[in-house]
C-alpha cells in the first residue's frame, strides 16, 4: 500500500514525480475560481477521511480543497468526535474506516499511532503532521523554492535555524533524497532526531549540524525556521532563551546568499523566531508556501492512489 508517512516512502523518483505534478496542476488552474474542479477530475467519486488530533488551519483547509479540486469529497473528524486509540483500538479503527473511504489523513502527536494506523489500513494513509515529521509541509517548501528560483532544488543550499523539531527532521530526509545541502543551526540540546540524521547521512545526504545560526547561513539559497515551542508543548523559558540568538532578522538574512528566500511553515510567532521585517519583506515566500500545501497535497493524493508515478 503506497502510504505517505514520510518522504522516503516515495523515494527520490516519487518525490520528483509529486513535485512535477504539483507544479503542472497549479499552472493549469491559473485564473480559475478556487472551487472549480480540475478539468480531468481524477478522483471523482473518491472520499478522503481526515482525522485531526491536533488543531489545524493550513492542513485542514489545504487537504479539503485538494480533494475537492480533484473531484473527491471529504469526511473530517476531530479527536473529541472519535475513539481512536481510546474506546476502540487503532487497528480496529483502521479496518472500519478502510471500508468507508479511499484514503486517510491523520494529524496527531504520536508517530507510532500513524504507523499503526497505516499498518492495519487497506487504503493509503497520509501524514498530516506528527511530533517526529511533517513531510507534506516540506514538499510545499521545496515546491515554493523551485517556483521562486526557477530551477530544481537539487544542488541548492538550505539553512534551517531554530529548534530541532519535526520540520527539521523532514528537511533532513528531503535533503538526502533530493540531493540538496542542508545546514542545520540549533541550540545545544535541541538537536534534530539522531536517527533521522544517521539515516540521511547513510543515504549520502550532505547535512551539517551547527550550534550557531551564523554557521548555518553560509551559502544559503533558502532560509527556513519554525516556532520554537511546538504545538502542545509547554512554554519553557529555558528553551526560548536558548533559541533567542537564532531569530531570523535582517542581520541574519544578510548572511545568506543574495536573492535567498525565507520560509516558515506557519503559524509564526512574529518577532520571536522571525521579525516582521523578514516575514513581510521581499525575500519572504511564506504566503506562496502556504498556498502550495494545496498543490503538493493534490499530487500526494494522486501518487497514493496510483494515478501518477506507478505507485500502484
Amino acid at each position: 500500500m503506497p502510504h505517505f508517512l514520510d518522504l522516503a516512502a516515495a523515494e527520490s523518483a516519487g518525490l520528483r514525480t509529486i513535485l512535477d505534478e504539483a507544479h503542472r496542476r497549479k499552472a493549469a488552474r491559473a485564473g480559475w475560481p478556487k472551487g472549480r474542479v480540475d478539468a480531468d477530475a481524477p478522483l471523482a467519486g473518491h472520499v478522503l477521511g481526515m482525522i485531526f488530533e491536533k488543531p489545524s488551519t493550513r492542513t485542514r483547509f489545504s487537504f479539503d480543497m485538494a480533494a475537492r479540486q480533484l473531484g473527491a469529497t471529504t469526511i473530517v473528524s476531530s479527536a473529541g468526535e472519535m475513539q481512536l486509540g481510546r474506546g476502540e483500538t487503532i487497528p480496529d479503527t483502521a479496518r472500519v474506516l478502510s471500508r468507508m473511504v479511499d484514503a486517510l489523513m491523520l494529524r496527531t502527536n504520536s508517530h507510532d499511532k500513524l504507523e499503526k494506523l497505516a499498518q492495519h489500513a487497506s487504503v493509503p494513509v497520509i501524514n498530516g503532521l506528527t511530533d517526529l515529521t511533517h513531510p507534506c509541509q516540506v514538499m510545499a517548501d521545496i515546491m515554493t523554492f523551485e517556483e521562486r528560483m526557477g530551477r530544481a532544488v537539487t544542488g541548492s543550499t538550505w539553512a534551517y535555524v531554530g529548534d530541532g523539531n519535526n520540520m527539521t527532521n523532514s528537511l533532513i530526509e528531503a535533503a538526502s533524497l533530493l540531493k540538496f545541502d542542508l545546514r542545520v543551526g540549533v541550540p545545544r540540546g535541541l538537536d534534530p532526531d539522531p536517527g533521522m540524521m544517521a539515516t540521511a547521512c547513510a543515504r549520502g545526504g550532505c547535512i551539517g549540524l551547527y550550534h550557531t545560526p551564523q554557521e548555518a547561513m553560509v551559502n544559503a539559497d533558502c532560509v527556513v525556521t519554525d516556532t520554537w515551542v511546538s504545538m502542545g508543548q509547554s512554554e519553557a523559558k529555558e528553551k526560548l532563551a536558548a533559541c533567542t540568538p537564532f531569530q531570523v532578522n535582517d542581520a541574519l538574512m544578510a548572511q545568506a546568499n543574495p536573492g535567498a528566500i525565507f520560509l516558515h511553515c506557519l503559524p509564526a510567532h512574529r518577532n520571536e523566531e522571525v521579525t516582521d521585517s523578514v516575514m513581510d519583506g521581499p525575500q519572504s515566500a511564506v504566503w506562496d508556501e502556504a498556498e502550495n500545501r494545496l498543490h503538493v497535497q493534490k499530487a500526494i493524493l494522486l501518487w497514493c492512489l496510483g494515478r501518477i508515478g506507478g505507485a500502484d
